[in-house]
């Protein structure tokens, strides 16, 4: 088993690469994050040689990919690679400082998807085997006031993930689309309204290596946040528009952050 994880220093991905390590002992985890300090700890609890990590912004294309083929090149394309780097922020349109806030949440969940998969594909294609994994999210179903770009960052993802799904049929790879409602993390953390039917970070760890195990296509984690997405997506909406016109919003990223 042959892993490939990007967001991997805390929250999500962290959770993934102990729960690989524990299913898969012998597995080789490659782990991307921007933090060193963190990677390295990961790395020395899930067994330095067996467990690679390169620090990096996944916005730099470059020093992603020559990870991604520094990978293969010592172990050949993975068996799982995991696209789940991203950043949460509200964001307010015709606030001048939020826009490129706006880009980075762009650049951050949507291209960085892109770049996490593009440098894997051809190989895992010729192999003929191997699991794509992005990580969405249910705010990617329905815009939430305050959160546009986070919210249509993740609708992206989402779409993008079912092209490349039907792109890649017959090709031995497949695609698994996670939409996490919401997961006991540092990310949800800071958020400063109720969370209904709030994860813990290791069950949904557990639940999406079940789901790439059985080669599932799409999931919602937890599946009540799949019941109520898909009703908020039938609403009209004159009565969606009512409903959330004060709902809770996002924080803005502060000047000094």
């Amino acid at each position: 088993m042959k892993v490939f994880i990007t967001g991997a220093s805390s929250g999500i991905g962290e959770a993934l690469a102990r729960e690989f390590r524990r299913r898969h002992p012998d597995a080789i985890i490659g782990l991307v994050a921007r933090r060193p300090d963190r990677l390295q700890a990961l790395c020395t609890e899930l067994g330095s040689y067996k467990t690679f990590s390169w620090a990096l912004d996944i916005t730099d294309r470059e020093a992603l990919t020559a990870a991604a083929r520094a990978f293969m090149a010592g172990h050949g394309p993975p068996d799982v690679v995991i696209a789940n780097a991203g950043i949460s922020h509200g964001t307010v349109t015709g606030e001048p400082a939020d826009a490129p806030v706006f880009e980075r949440l762009f650049a951050t969940n949507v291209v960085g998807t892109f770049d996490t998969f593009a440098p894997f594909v051809p190989s895992m294609c010729t192999a003929r085997a191997g699991v794509l994994v992005g990580i969405a999210s249910v705010a990617g179903i329905r815009g939430l006031p305050g959160g546009g770009g986070y919210s249509a960052s993740k609708s992206a993802v989402i779409t993008y993930l079912e092209s490349l799904r039907v792109e890649l049929r017959g090709s031995g790879v497949s695609v698994l689309t996670i939409l996490p409602g919401y997961i006991r993390t540092p990310m949800t953390a800071g958020n400063r309204y109720r969370m209904p039917f709030l994860t813990d970070v290791d069950v949904f760890a557990r639940r999406t290596v079940n789901a790439i195990e059985a080669r599932r296509s799409y999931l919602v984690i937890p599946w009540q946040m799949g019941i109520v997405a898909g009703l908020l997506r039938m609403l009209p909406n004159a009565l969606f528009d009512r409903l959330f016109q004060r709902a809770p919003r996002k924080a803005r990223l502060r000047a000094d952050q």
